[in-house]
C-alpha cells in the first residue's frame, strides 16, 4: 500500500500518542528522542524498506539497526503497527521478565540487533552491508544514530570502512535534534559541520528536514551516489509534537506528570482531528 503524505502524517500523530501512552504506563522512557525520530521511522517502515513480519527470515529483506537504542519506544510502536507483535504486549514495557526493555533486543519481533551502547549500530551495519556486497545481494541496510552519539570514535572507524568498501547499500541517518542528556551537542562535544565531516570520510551527504515526509522519502529511497555510503542528516526537533517538550533538554529522559500527560494527549488529539479532516 502506497501511503500519501497526509496518511503518513496521521500515522505519525498516532505513533506519538502511543509512544506517550507506553512511556507513561511504564513510568520510564526516552521521550524527547523517541518523538524526534518517529517521522523517520514512519517513512522507513511505511514507504522505503522491504521488511515485514512475513519476510523477516528472508535473507533478501532490508535491514534496520537502531543505533540510538535508548529511543526504543518509537521503534516498538512502529513495529507493533507493522504487525510484528500485538500492541497490547507493549503494556509490559519495563516490567519484570518482559522482553520489552529500555533498549532494542532480538527477543522482540522485528529487531535486527541488540543495541544501546552508543556507537555500536553503525559498525554492525557496515558488517551487514559488506556481507550484502559479498553475497551480491540487493538488500539495503539502514541505521539511525543520534547526533550526540557521534562523539563515540567507533562511528568514525566504521565511516572509514564504509567508504573504503564502497558500501552504497548502506544509509546512515543522523537524528540531528541538537540535544543530548547533558545539554546541547554543540556544547557537550561539538561535531559540526557534520556534512563536511562525512564528506571528508568519503560519504555522499544530504541534509533534510527530518519531519518532511516527501524529503525523507526522496533521500532514503535510493543511494545518494553510486559507490559511496549515504549519510542523511535529518534536522529534527527533540520532543516533536508536544509543545512543552519541544527543544527542552530535560525531556531526553522523562515521564510526564498526569497533568502534562493529559495536556500532551489533547495537543495530539487536535492534530489527529486535523489529519482526519483531510485524509
Amino acid at each position: 500500500m502506497a501511503f500519501t503524505d497526509q496518511q503518513l502524517s496521521k500515522k505519525s500523530w498516532q505513533y506519538r500518542r502511543q509512544t506517550l501512552e507506553i512511556i507513561k504506563h511504564a513510568g520510564a522512557g526516552h521521550t524527547g528522542g523517541s518523538l524526534s525520530c518517529l517521522d523517520i521511522l514512519n517513512v522507513l517502515y511505511n514507504r522505503v524498506m522491504n521488511v515485514t513480519p512475513e519476510n523477516f527470515a528472508d535473507a533478501s529483506r532490508d535491514r534496520y539497526v537502531q543505533s540510538k537504542g535508548h529511543s526504543v519506544e518509537a521503534l516498538f510502536v512502529v513495529l507493533a503497527d507493522k504487525g510484528f507483535f500485538p500492541f497490547s504486549e507493549l503494556e509490559t514495557l519495563c516490567q519484570y521478565q518482559s522482553h520489552f526493555v529500555g533498549h532494542p533486543t532480538r527477543k522482540v519481533g522485528g529487531v535486527e540487533q541488540n543495541t544501546g551502547a552508543l556507537g555500536h549500530g553503525l559498525p554492525i551495519s557496515v558488517g551487514m552491508a559488506i556481507a550484502g556486497k559479498m553475497d551480491d545481494a540487493n538488500y539495503r541496510v539502514y541505521t539511525l544514530l543520534g547526533d550526540g552519539e557521534l562523539a563515540e570514535g567507533s562511528n568514525w572507524e566504521a565511516a572509514l570502512a564504509a567508504s573504503h568498501y564502497q558500501l552504497d547499500n548502506l544509509t546512515a541517518i543522523i537524528d540531528c535534534n541538537t540535544l543530548q542528556i547533558t545539554g546541547h551537542t554543540r556544547d557537550v562535544m561539538n561535531n559540526e559541520p557534520l556534512d563536511e565531516k562525512f564528506a571528508a570520510f568519503g560519504w555522499a551527504v544530504r541534509r533534510v528536514d527530518g519531519h518532511d515526509f516527501a524529503a525523507l522519502t526522496e533521500a532514503l529511497s535510493s543511494p545518494l551516489e553510486t559507490g559511496k555510503p549515504s549519510a542523511i542528516i535529518a534536522e529534527t526537533i527533540k520532543g516533536k509534537g508536544v509543545s512543552f517538550m519541544e527543544n527542552v533538554g530535560k525531556w531526553h529522559h522523562g515521564v510526564p506528570s498526569d497533568e502534562e500527560y493529559q495536556k500532551a494527549l489533547a495537543e495530539i488529539a487536535a492534530h489527529l482531528a486535523e489529519c482526519e479532516a483531510t485524509v
